[in-house]
């Protein structure tokens, strides 16, 4: 068995709504482990996102802990947080929303290159196209706007970018799910290919169970900011035991990717 690389116990989130206090996280718990990728689906406003951003420690939590690759991982501040920030890394629905769209391929995936010292400068531009050719984009991309890409390539520089300070954790958030079927079948081939060659981890999440299904070992639950239900991919998909999974298994044709 691979060894545990994500242990988040007992986490808690609330915010204040209409003049009440809301939990979007009440005692959340969960483990990753090395090389695995966990699946978290639910409805809109379950917490998903809310968990995904104190993953990133783009919010704080109120409550509980996160042990990543051995480390309290809520406790890292300063040079500690930065140094470690690039052993998890996140991909967005919309990757234009998270990079300046009139940027140039090669300066989105240089930034991380160059902020982490992942090559020596010399080695950066090399590194990008190797980075480019393993999303399987030209390493002529380098020199396009961001902007003028389809929703597939941006998505896949986004992986490259992501890839690009060799970390240990992918985030995906809806990740796939602005992207036609067919684009989005060669997402899900690139994500799980990256995995069987790097041993990379991911936390994919949506609300698109099928999908999930696709590319998951296990598949985690959320329900009002609760985990409801969580054990391997095919046994929740096609037993579900929780009224929150028994509303998300739809009669869709399942994508059938092999992650083992």
């Amino acid at each position: 068995m691979n060894k545990m690389l994500l242990s988040v116990e007992n986490l808690s989130k609330g915010f204040s709504s209409a003049g009440r206090q809301v939990a979007a996280l009440d005692s959340v718990s969960l483990t990753i482990a090395a090389g695995e990728t966990l699946g978290l689906v639910g409805a809109s406003g379950s917490g998903k996102s809310t968990l995904s951003r104190i993953l990133l420690r783009l919010l704080p939590a109120d409550g509980g802990s996160i042990r990543f690759e051995g480390e309290n991982w809520l406790t890292l501040n300063g040079a500690s947080l930065r140094r470690r920030r690039a052993r998890i890394q996140m991909v967005f629905q919309d990757p234009l929303s998270a990079f300046n769209p009139l940027a140039s391929v090669g300066t989105v995936l240089d930034d991380p290159i160059r902020i982490h010292g992942v090559v020596a400068r010399d080695q950066r531009p090399g590194e990008i196209a190797m980075l480019l050719e393993r999303v399987g984009l030209h390493a002529d991309f380098a020199g396009r706007p961001l902007r003028t890409l389809s929703g597939g390539q941006r998505q896949r520089v986004a992986i490259a970018r992501a890839i690009a300070t060799r970390p240990s954790l992918l985030v995906l958030d809806e990740a796939v799910s602005a992207l036609d079927v067919t684009v989005r079948g060669r997402i899900l081939e690139l994500l799980v290919d990256l995995q069987r060659e790097q041993g990379i981890a991911c936390l994919f999440i949506s609300h698109d169970l099928a999908v999930v299904r696709a590319v998951s070992h296990r598949i985690a639950v959320m329900e009002g900011g609760r985990i409801v239900e969580i054990g391997p991919a095919a046994a929740v998909v096609d037993a579900p035991q929780s009224d929150a999974a028994r509303a998300l298994v739809a009669a869709v044709p399942r994508l059938v990717i092999d992650p083992s």
